[in-house]
């Protein structure tokens, strides 16, 4: 049976001493766990946060954000370099809060469009760093999951076939795939075949609607993505990530000019309910 998850994005654009005060609160919703945005290292209260998830029983999973200033597939070699640092440092934290899963698009800058797709050098790049880091993820028992992004956020990686090519690329054991239904309903042609597709390599899901609203209310094939994913035998986290307006900073970088929920509450509770009556049906 899978886990049950929530990313703190839905009501936070970082993750400091006051997100982590939301760890109880996801405790009390029913879920098993919550997914953490480690978007800059220094502000973790590392101390605390384990303080909470002891307290309430809670697993995590650490995501990750790419920048223009750590690209790992930038010209720059100093930019290139920062970027490994700062996986390496997310991977120190993961590895810190007793979690074994570093998730998100670690290949490039989120929302860097150069009018192109991918050329060889960038995915030498590419798979050089994330060799190096991934041996530095081994040596701390976590893994990374490399998400597919759609084509309106990255040009690197859009699709499950690619994201598994990376993956065949970086040859380790500790490199592999994170789906996210809200990207797969814009690029893939079948999403239960891409999960199909993705075989082994899958290791983290994020659950969210064709509009990033409430998991069951809106387009997505969740029979199919479901009976997909108990054809591969998935049983790791199922997590919801959406964003809200009222967090501005994560609203304006995803385009949420408009309430897709009553709450993000409600987004929370009632997407997890629909995702558990799912898993209890297929998995």
């Amino acid at each position: 049976m899978p886990k049950f998850g929530v990313n703190l994005l839905l009501w936070a654009d970082k993750f400091d001493r006051e997100t982590a005060d939301l760890i109880p609160k996801v405790a009390e919703m029913g879920f098993d766990g919550v997914e953490i945005p480690i978007f800059d290292p220094d502000t973790v209260d590392i101390p605390y946060t384990q303080a909470l998830l002891k307290d309430t029983g809670l697993e995590t999973i650490g995501c990750n954000i790419m920048a223009g200033d750590r690209n790992p597939i930038d010209e720059d070699p100093a930019i290139r370099e920062n970027g490994r640092t700062y996986l390496k440092r997310t991977i120190e934290i993961v590895a810190e809060l007793g979690a074994d899963t570093l998730v998100g698009p670690m290949y490039s800058a989120v929302g860097k469009l150069v009018g192109r797709g991918r050329n060889q050098q960038e995915w030498d790049w590419c798979v050089e760093g994330l060799q190096d880091v991934c041996e530095f993820g081994g040596k701390h028992g976590v893994t990374l999951a490399s998400e597919p992004l759609n084509r309106f956020e990255t040009y690197f990686v859009n699709i499950a076939a690619d994201a598994v090519k990376l993956c065949e690329a970086v040859d380790s054991p500790y490199f592999k795939v994170h789906l996210d239904t809200f990207h797969m309903n814009i690029e893939e042609k079948n999403q239960a075949d891409a999960i199909i597709a993705t075989g082994d390599f899958l290791h983290h899901i994020h659950c969210c609607e064709n509009d990033r609203g409430t998991p069951g209310t809106g387009l997505v094939d969740w029979d199919g993505v479901f009976g997909a994913l108990a054809k591969v035998n998935y049983d790791r986290w199922l997590v919801i990530e959406s964003f809200t307006p009222a967090v501005k900073e994560i609203a304006a970088a995803t385009c949420i000019w408009r309430d897709i929920a009553p709450s993000a509450e409600s987004l929370a509770i009632d997407g997890l309910a629909f995702l558990k009556q799912k898993a209890a049906q297929y998995l």
